[in-house]
């Protein structure tokens, strides 16, 4: 057989092998309670000039520093984040939108799209998060939702979905209404939520976009208002907002070493210097700690876990971990698909992950060991480095090709 079908077939039967662990994962428990923002003496404290400000660490979900963190406020354009996310998983990119006559000429910031305009969703997806046009907001509801109150109505049940107990939408744009509103911790859930959908990321990353003018001789160009793009080390998303009313508001994120945060702030006239410092002190003073690696084994029931699990901790909050393990019935759907049972694990009082656990002797181990074993004979091939990249790749997704 030739060596790179035998690589990829066993680099496929090691990813469905782990894709089927980690949908029993799934449904074991993998959303968890986020612990709250750790407070000790010796931990230097941050603050903002905000009415309401939150950070979040998207990964984990955990919610590290809060200032009326579930105060209702307006939101003013911080709206367009979930109008970009329910547009991208409820409707298709590349479908043509016809620009209505409630659309045209739309008040307030615009990216100046003339009647029955035809774009594609895709693009004006691109105008509505670098340019704020709320007359692709309102294009973009149309289309999706039917209607504003019909968009309205999803962009609601996703906030249900997400968790976001303070907040409440009836349009895409953000433009001030007495029942249109929502809260820090709400927005940062909301904005750790959509940056796990790679479309959003790439769209809220994009610095200069450039899309069809079927007026013109020349193409749109839109440059991104969010400044900590070009200001700030690391930065990658996600908007920015104002109105009268509402203040300042802002979003913005950053990765760095493979970790990424988020701030969100709510009327704040110092918004950019405080989301540099706030971002700072997020990726100086919670670090993301391993709390088990992949394949360790847990003391005392000869079980492997099946994933590697980690959290953002400050150092003094490591006393207050704990775990316990809870073994699988026999007859439950999760020990059909080789879990045997699930380590929890709790700060304080509160869970914060569960990682599910393998059998020693389950056949996932010995197809981890034979993928690397002859990902390292291929090397004799010339193949080493593309190989060791197609693991890497199906131990992540699934798919060698």
């Amino acid at each position: 057989m030739n060596k790179r079908i035998g690589i990829r077939s066993g680099c496929r039967a090691f990813g469905r092998r782990i894709g089927i662990v980690m949908m029993a994962a799934v449904m074991l428990v993998t959303i968890v309670t986020s612990a709250g923002p750790a407070v000790y003496a010796d931990h230097p404290q941050i603050g903002t000039q905000a009415q309401a400000a939150a950070l979040i660490d998207v990964d984990s979900g955990r919610i590290l520093y809060t200032h009326n963190g579930d105060k209702p406020l307006l939101i003013a354009s911080l709206t367009k984040v979930m109008t970009a996310i329910v547009a991208i998983e409820h409707g298709d990119l590349q479908d043509e939108v016809k620009v209505s006559k409630n659309a045209f000429g739309k008040e307030g910031s615009s990216i100046y799209l003339k009647l029955d305009e035809k774009m594609s969703l895709e693009n004006l997806l691109y105008g509505l998060m670098l340019r704020s046009g709320n007359d692709a907001a309102t294009a973009i509801a149309e289309h999706v939702g039917g209607s504003i109150d019909g968009f309205a109505l999803l962009m609601n049940q996703k906030a249900e979905e997400i968790g976001m107990t303070n907040s409440h939408f009836v349009n895409p744009h953000g433009l001030d209404a007495q029942e249109h509103y929502a809260s820090a911790n709400d927005m940062a859930k909301l904005t750790a939520y959509a940056l796990r959908n790679k479309t959003f990321r790439q769209i809220v990353s994009t610095k200069v976009k450039k899309a069809p003018n079927p007026h013109e001789d020349w193409a749109y160009t839109w440059h991104n208002k969010n400044k900590m793009l070009r200001f700030y080390d690391g930065a990658d998303g996600v908007k920015t907002g104002y109105t009268k009313a509402a203040g300042r508001c802002l979003i913005s994120s950053a990765t760095r070493d493979g970790r990424q945060l988020a701030v969100v702030t709510l009327n704040d006239g110092n918004d950019w210097i405080d989301h540099r410092n706030v971002l700072d002190w997020g990726f100086q003073y919670y670090p993301h700690r391993t709390l088990i690696e992949r394949g360790s084994t847990i003391q005392g029931t000869g079980l492997r876990a099946a994933i590697s699990f980690t959290y953002p901790l400050v150092d003094e909050e490591r006393a207050k971990l704990s775990s316990t393990v809870t073994m699988m019935e026999e007859r439950s759907i999760q020990y059909r698909f080789g879990v045997r049972g699930e380590l929890v694990i709790k700060l304080a009082d509160k869970i914060i992950g569960t990682v599910p656990l393998l059998a020693a002797d389950d056949p996932a181990w010995q197809e981890d060991k034979q993928a690397v074993a002859e990902a390292r004979q291929s090397r004799e091939a010339g193949e080493y480095n593309r190989t060791l990249a197609a693991l890497v790749r199906t131990l992540f997704t699934g798919d060698a090709h």
